[in-house]
């Protein structure tokens, strides 16, 4: 069987991948336990490179998404959006027949003149278990068992949020609201926000994280996928006290919206911006984005962290991260030297 969607890694590919790249040393036989954070596209070019590391993999996802299919069912049924979730299991599943058929079906999206017009099967199919079992994590889990997905996919608050920024573009000052608003805003975004303000976070995203040897945050929609994380407070506390380590993977080019002109350093010095306590031992730069090597270099250190250049993208001239490549930057990464200053004994 064929699948309609293009692939870097065949099954050969990939087991013969993971075998080469695993760094079996890091955190047991079956690799480190680590934790992926971010959405949408991002979030799935970070999910296909851990895979080949790890078969202890957890993505924590963002749930503010309120447009398309997601934003229907959201506000019809009060749920969370699942979306992005749907992404990150898509990109988590098993490298099979059969997991490569159940990820096409859990993307594929209707096209009619109805009410079924835009909406992802893989929607309809996670809100269906999650009104069945009443349990959100429960749902994923079942969804993720469907799929032979390697690893696990939790929300990253346990109600949906709304995403608010403080926009500057010409000098004036306005408020966007909503994540979908503000992906697209194309001015500066000063402040980010979430509504409502003292969210709950997931408690087994909080769990994942603080039992984690690497967080991993990036690459996607800086503001709108990836800050957002740091904005939910249960979460932002287990960010700062974990003891895993933390690195940070920028994008490959800046996007059209939100991050519209933001340089390799301005999008370190938002993060540290939202989050001026929490300290990065990495950062993941493809060369492509490093105009000024020392002032990157810079950026990275007043965050704590070593800066890693690597090649990462593709060789088509697109800018989207081939799988094999960011896998061997994230080994070289986990494999690497703590970030100056970084006490280890602890571990």
């Amino acid at each position: 069987m064929t699948s309609g969607r293009n692939r870097t890694l065949s099954s050969a590919d990939d087991s013969a991948a993971r075998t080469h790249l695993a760094p079996r040393h890091i955190g047991g036989p079956e690799g480190p336990r680590t934790v992926a954070l971010g959405g949408g596209h991002g979030l799935s070019a970070s999910l296909g490179a851990l895979r080949l590391l790890t078969e202890r993999l957890t993505a924590v996802v963002t749930v503010a998404d309120d447009g398309g299919s997601s934003g229907r069912l959201r506000d019809e049924l009060d749920v969370l959006p699942p979306g992005d979730l749907r992404m990150a299991l898509a990109a988590l599943c098993d490298d099979s027949e059969w997991g490569r058929t159940w990820s096409d079906l859990l993307q594929h999206r209707f096209a009619s003149g109805g009410d079924l017009d835009g909406h992802a099967m893989g929607n309809l199919l996670i809100v269906s278990l999650w009104d069945r079992l009443g349990n959100t994590v429960a749902g994923l889990d079942w969804v993720g068992r469907l799929l032979g997905a390697r690893g696990r996919v939790l929300p990253m608050a346990s109600v949906p949020l709304v995403v608010e920024a403080d926009v500057v573009d010409r000098g004036v000052s306005t408020t966007v609201v909503g994540q979908s608003s503000v992906a697209v805003s194309g001015g500066r975004i000063d402040q980010l926000r979430l509504d409502p303000v003292d969210p709950p976070a997931c408690p087994e995203a909080v769990r994942a994280v603080m039992d984690a040897d690497w967080v991993v945050l990036g690459p996607g929609s800086w503001y709108s996928s990836v800050l957002v994380h740091l904005l939910v407070p249960g979460l932002a506390a287990a960010l700062h006290a974990t003891p895993a380590r933390r690195c940070v993977t920028l994008n490959l080019s800046a996007e059209p919206g939100e991050t519209r002109g933001l340089t390799a350093p301005a999008h370190l010095a938002a993060l540290r911006r939202h989050a001026p306590e929490l300290r990065i031992d990495a950062v993941l730069a493809d060369p492509s984005t490093v105009d000024d090597a020392e002032e990157l270099r810079a950026a990275a250190e007043a965050l704590g962290a070593r800066l890693v250049v690597a090649s990462v993208a593709r060789g088509d001239g697109t800018p989207r991260h081939d799988p094999l490549r960011l896998a061997a930057a994230y080994r070289d990464v986990f494999e690497g030297p703590p970030a100056p200053g970084r006490d280890e004994s602890h571990r």
